[in-house]
Order: structure tokens, then C-alpha cells, then sequence
């Protein structure tokens, strides 16, 4: 259960051509797919959640106290990232550093958690696709806006639930054609959040910062928990390193310059919404239209939900992205069958897995509140993190001769600092997500001691990793 994949052979792809990704991706087209998945449903959705009923204006805060621990892990994928470039992320990099069982454990919550935010993402852009269409006079029927229990005559979110069945179609178009659609839909993206920075600006004022504290500091803080997910898409971006052109240079830098400017700009667009309308009157749903709406500018307010409509569409790409990858490259290994790995023959994309995770997303998004489904996306994730700051560590001291094209600096010090944030953050989040996050991984023991402990790559061979 602790055999590691040897990291000297990790750069080999194992078997035929037909489960191998196509090298295509610049450092540009990687930044791109970074900050498409940071910047989206962050601003345009969950800063009017978290602001309205859990932090107030200190929503900045919740974003501050989530980019210091998002940024001490991202140093930790940045240096495993320039070590090891291949599909899987957290999952490969545990795997090389801490042994099989580990690397099962995080790729297995790394299926369910970005699968759910998916489903969260698609959540808020129907949000904003409602608000949008009740502005030009139309009113969809209320059985088909929202999941049940979210609204008077809700039953299912049609829009969100066919929106991630087109992210599954677009990305079985093949990564080239579809990091060019990303690219230039995050350029759209980041000059929608610059329009409502400047012009917002202009329209804050002081006294809706007070109080800055209305749910107190641990209101801040139970913030943070939540929007924690919002400023970590560097993480997904990570796994498409086996598609970089030159992932043990680019990813690195990538990663670095996605979460820098993602950051800059949640703080700033924080400050303008919470500024702009009382924190009490922010729609948790729309919460830039409305604020914009508040006051006066409709005009601009219908600009922004088209643009937010059209933008967080990246990040769904990006983390449909990610999950599709950590799948594959999971059946590559043998740890799940192999039939997922199986990629097209011309486009060179795992198409099945890209289906299943699209029908699974859309499941999700059309039936279940964006409240419980984005706290199931952070558990996951945080401990993820906690296994990538452990894991370069440990590969740090057991293996000092590797190559790295970047170090974490503040060894060890900033990685055990991005392990503790992430452990502390854990224990903001309710009993509910931890029962559902401990059923599915009772699911991922029963599947690991019943199927992949006997079908791993290393378990037909006799490589075991290095001692």
C-alpha cells in the first residue's frame, strides 16, 4: 500500500499510443487556463453569498486569510510541478513521494470535489442567466431555475445542469482548439472584472464598510472555508502538465503568475461590491448585477451578468479539466479500469471519462443547492493540500539529488505553514460535509482494496519505487 512510482520512470509514458495526451500548451495558454479557473465563481458568485449572510465586508478578509493558505501550498505544487510533469496533480505527486494508498486517497477525493465545483460554478452562472433574462422580459417557468428547496416551485437548474454537458463537448474538441477558446474567453473575463473595479470605484461608499465585522472575526474566517475553493484553480491547471509543451519550466511559473493575479484582483473587486450596496441587500445569487443595479447603472448591470455568464464559464473548463485528468491518469496506473484511460484516436482526449464527469456534474448542478455543494468541493481540496505540503517535504529531504526547476522557498517552514492553514480551515466546515466526504471514502477503500491494490501498474511489475 506505501510501493511509490518510481519518479525516475515517472516520465514514461506506460502502453500504447492510444492513453497518451498531445503536447500543446505554452506558458501563456497554462497562465490562461490558471487564472480561467481562480477568477469566476468567486467574484461574480460567492462574494455575494459569503458577503450577504456569513462575513459581511470582511468577505476580503475571508479572500485574504484563503490566498495566504492557497499561496503556501502553491509553492509546494509549483516545486513538484517543475519535478514531476505528468496528468494527475496531487494525486501523482502523492503517489511518487508518499506511496500508493496515499496517492489513491487524494486522487479518489479529487474525482468527487472537482466534480462538485463544476456543479457549483454552473449554479452561479444560472444565477446570473436568470437575472439576465428576467431584464429583457423573459421569465423561464420556476420549475426549471433552481435545485429543490431553493426557491418556490423549483424542482431542477436546467441551465446549470446543460451547461455542463457543453464544457464536456467542448473539451472532447481536443485541447489545442479548446485552450484557444479559454484563452480568449479569460482575456473577456479579467476586462469584465477590470470594468467593474474602475467603474464601481466611483460609486463606494464608506459607510456601508461598517460594521466591517457584522458576524465577527469568525464570521470572516467560516468565509474563508467557503471561498477557499475560489482560489485554487492552479490546482486543476496543474494536471493538464502532461499537454505542456514544456511543463518542468512553464508549469512553475504558471502557477505563480495565475494566483498573483487572481488575488489582486479579488481584493480589489471585494472592496467595490461590498462598497458599492449595504451587505444585507448583496443578492447572493447576482451580486455585482445587483449592486450595480442599486445603483443606477442597469445598463452596465446587464454588461456584467453577460459577462459573468460567459467568464465563469472557464473555470468550469478548467476544473472539467482537471478532474478528467486525474481520472486518466488514475486508469493509467491501473488503480481504476483501464478502459477509462483510453483517449481519441485523433484528438488524443479522454473522451469517456469527459462524458461521465460532464452527466455526473450536471447531476449535481441540476439537483442540489449551491450552499451544500460548494462546502463539499473544500473539504476535498484542503486536504489535498495538506498531502502536497507534506509530500514535498518529505521528497525534499528523502530526495535532495532531484532535479527542480523551482524550490519552495522557507523550507520547510512555508509548507508546514500551507498543511496547518489547510487543517484549520477544515474544522470550519460542518458536520454534513464531513459525513458525506466520509462516505465517499469509505466508497474509495472498499474500491481500492477490492480493485486497484491488485490491478496496480506496480503491482504486475517489480518496481516498487526507490527505498
Amino acid at each position: 500500500m506505501l510501493r511509490r512510482k518510481p519518479i525516475e520512470l515517472v516520465d514514461e509514458t506506460p502502453g500504447e499510443e492510444s492513453v497518451r495526451l498531445t503536447k500543446v500548451l505554452g506558458l501563456w495558454q497554462l497562465t490562461a487556463i490558471g487564472v480561467g479557473g481562480i477568477i469566476g465563481a468567486g467574484i461574480f458568485t460567492l462574494a455575494g453569498t459569503v458577503a450577504n449572510g456569513t462575513a459581511g465586508p470582511a468577505v476580503v478578509v475571508s479572500f485574504l486569510i484563503a490566498g495566504v493558505a492557497s499561496a503556501a501550498a502553491a509553492f509546494s505544487y509549483a516545486e513538484f510541478a517543475g519535478m514531476v510533469p505528468k496528468a494527475g496533480s496531487a494525486y501523482t505527486y502523492g503517489y511518487v513521494a508518499l506511496g500508493e494508498l496515499p496517492g489513491w486517497f487524494i486522487g479518489w477525493d479529487l474525482l468527487l470535489e472537482y466534480t462538485a465545483i463544476i456543479a457549483v460554478v454552473a449554479i452561479g452562472i444560472s444565477g446570473y442567466l436568470s437575472f439576465l433574462l428576467g431584464h429583457v422580459g423573459l421569465q423561464p417557468p420556476a420549475w426549471m431555475l433552481g435545485a429543490p428547496g431553493t426557491g418556490e416551485g423549483h424542482r431542477v437548474d436546467l441551465f446549470a445542469a446543460a451547461l455542463c454537458l457543453l464544457i464536456a463537448y467542448l473539451l472532447n474538441l481536443g485541447i489545442r482548439n479548446a485552450a484557444r477558446v479559454e484563452t480568449v474567453v479569460v482575456v473577456l473575463k479579467v476586462a469584465v472584472v477590470l470594468l467593474v473595479i474602475v467603474v464601481g470605484f466611483f460609486h463606494v461608499d464608506a459607510v456601508n464598510y461598517t460594521p466591517f465585522f457584522p458576524y465577527g472575526v469568525g464570521g470572516a474566517v467560516t468565509g474563508a472555508a467557503t471561498v477557499f475553493f475560489a482560489v485554487f484553480g492552479y490546482d486543476a491547471m496543474s494536471t493538464a502538465a502532461e499537454e505542456s509543451r514544456d511543463a518542468m519550466r512553464h508549469m512553475p511559473r504558471a502557477i505563480v503568475y495565475s494566483l498573483g493575479i487572481a488575488m489582486v484582483l479579488y481584493v480589489l473587486a471585494c472592496l467595490v461590491l461590498t462598497g458599492m450596496q449595504r451587505y444585507t441587500e448583496i443578492d447572493p445569487r447576482s451580486g455585482f448585477s445587483s449592486a450595480f443595479q442599486s445603483a443606477g447603472l442597469h445598463r452596465l448591470a446587464d454588461v456584467i451578468a453577460a459577462g459573468a455568464i460567459i467568464g465563469i464559464l472557464t473555470v468550469m473548463f478548467t476544473f472539467m479539466l482537471g478532474v478528467t485528468r486525474v481520472w486518466f491518469a488514475m486508469s493509467r496506473d491501473g488503480l481504476l479500469p483501464r478502459w477509462f484511460a483510453r483517449t481519441h484516436p485523433t484528438r488524443h482526449v479522454p473522451t469517456r471519462v469527459t462524458w461521465l464527469v460532464g452527466a455526473g456534474s450536471a447531476v449535481i448542478a441540476g439537483l442540489v443547492p449551491i450552499g451544500e455543494a460548494a462546502e463539499l468541493t473544500n473539504i476535498g481540496i484542503l486536504l489535498a493540500f495538506v498531502v502536497v505540503c507534506v509530500a514535498v517535504i518529505v521528497l525534499r529531504y528523502r530526495r535532495p539529488d532531484l532535479p527542480r526547476t523551482f524550490r519552495c522557498p522557507g523550507m520547510p517552514v512555508v509548507p508546514a505553514l500551507g498543511a496547518l492553514f489547510s487543517l484549520w480551515l477544515i474544522t470550519y466546515l460542518g458536520v454534513t460535509t464531513w459525513a458525506r466526504f466520509g462516505v465517499w471514502f469509505l466508497i474509495g477503500l472498499a474500491i481500492y482494496f477490492g480493485y486497484s491494490y491488485r490491478h496496480s501498474a506496480l503491482a504486475t511489475t517489480s518496481e516498487s519505487g526507490p527505498p
